[in-house]
């Protein structure tokens, strides 16, 4: 069975990030990342998330 936002879980996996460092960059608690991503994300919620893993990815280009 497929989990809901896959594709978001991954993303972060891969880039090497933590759920914590996704939440401290939207704003909002860890915790709160954790309830989110259980079902499908509204478009705003998606956009915040995105933004979040797309600045952290810059960061972490520039700082290597």
């Amino acid at each position: 069975m497929k989990q809901a936002n896959e594709n978001i879980r991954n993303e972060i996996q891969e880039s090497g990030l933590t759920y914590w460092q996704v939440a401290e960059e939207v704003g909002i608690a860890s915790t709160t990342l954790s309830v989110w991503l259980r079902t499908p994300l509204n478009s705003s919620r998606l956009s915040r998330i995105n933004a979040a893993l797309n600045s952290l990815q810059k960061g972490a280009a520039v700082n290597a």
